[in-house]
């Protein structure tokens, strides 16, 4: 394994992991990090849906409290998307248990860090919370900081309980039918700094249209949805934090800017105690759904109770 500069440039260094080939071809992930000399403290940011890591700030938080800061972009993400991959294409969730596991073994026995700080948002939340429970027992994660985890679709219980059929056989017989996408582009206007935001990042990686939504994919995270509400076992501190509201919008609209788009921000708050018996849950008044995107205030909010969580149970 070679690390090199990243795309976000010095100190961010990055390794590409490979991975066992699908039916695709050739797979890897990427992870990227940024070591504190002689730390033994350690931070695994997983990106949502449509994303990579690009948070700096979030990394600039981290190694400032003395933890070295690793981001992995998913197979079929931001910089592990090859030419000839459906992007963000899966079958399974448990297809991620390999790039975490590598990355967990890197950031424990290569780079010697003896604890783990596993921080996902959105889908990154839901995979890396199923994936702490396939773990049980082993000690790989000594915390779970979970930002708007993807714990369930943003429409009402009918709506999901009338399409989830539907969705579970197409995703069965044709895994790479492409759907109708449902993603909001004026989220990421609200956040790119091109458009109506004030953050940088780019926009082929994380595109405001979104990729294809494809069956086999949505029933992937409809299966993980439905063990959370049977109830997880998580054997580790977890923080889960989210929005105080949320929107449903086609236009624009200023709230784009203090509430969550893309998730039903009550939802993720009722479903959060059933991922453990340790959770911390917080609602962020003014937040968007990458709560560490959101503005200042809220922003301020996000980091405080991230510090007061991690003295309080990682005894920083």
């Amino acid at each position: 394994m070679e690390f090199r500069t990243d795309i976000l440039g010095e100190p961010y260094e990055a390794a590409e992991l490979p991975l066992s080939p699908d039916e695709e071809g050739a797979v890897s992930a990427t992870l990227v990090r940024r070591l504190v000399p002689d730390s033994q403290k350690a931070v695994l940011y997983v990106h949502g849906y449509v994303d990579y890591f690009f948070q700096t700030h979030l990394a600039d938080h981290f190694t400032a409290a003395g933890y070295s800061f690793y981001a992995l972009d998913l197979r079929k993400y931001g910089r592990s998307l090859k030419a000839h991959q459906s992007p963000n294409f899966v079958r399974d969730l448990t297809a991620y248990d390999e790039e975490l596991d590598e990355a967990v073994r890197v950031i424990r026995e290569l780079d010697g860090h003896t604890t783990l700080i596993v921080n996902g948002h959105s889908t990154g939340g839901l995979v890396t919370a199923l994936w702490a429970n396939r773990r049980v027992g082993r000690g790989l994660v000594d915390g779970l900081f979970l930002n708007s985890p993807f714990l369930s679709m943003p429409a009402a219980p009918a709506v999901r309980a009338l399409g989830a059929p539907a969705v579970h056989a197409l995703g069965r017989i044709a895994a790479t039918r492409k759907l109708p996408s449902t993603l909001n582009p004026h989220y990421v206007h609200s956040l790119h700094r091109d458009h109506k935001g004030s953050w940088d990042f780019d926009l082929t990686l994380k595109p405001a249209e979104g990729f294809p939504l494809y069956a086999g994919w949505l029933a992937a995270i409809q299966r993980g949805h439905r063990e959370v509400r049977r109830g997880l076992a998580v054997d580790c501190p977890i923080l889960l934090m989210a929005s105080t509201a949320s929107i449903a919008t086609d236009k624009w609209h200023p709230d784009l800017h203090r509430t969550d788009a893309v998730l039903r921000a009550d939802d993720i708050a009722a479903l959060g105690p059933r991922l453990g018996r340790h959770v911390t849950v917080i609602r962020i008044e003014g937040g968007v759904h990458d709560l560490v995107l959101s503005g200042e205030q809220a922003r301020t909010q996000v980091f405080d109770e991230l510090d007061r969580w991690l003295a309080t149970y990682l005894g920083a």
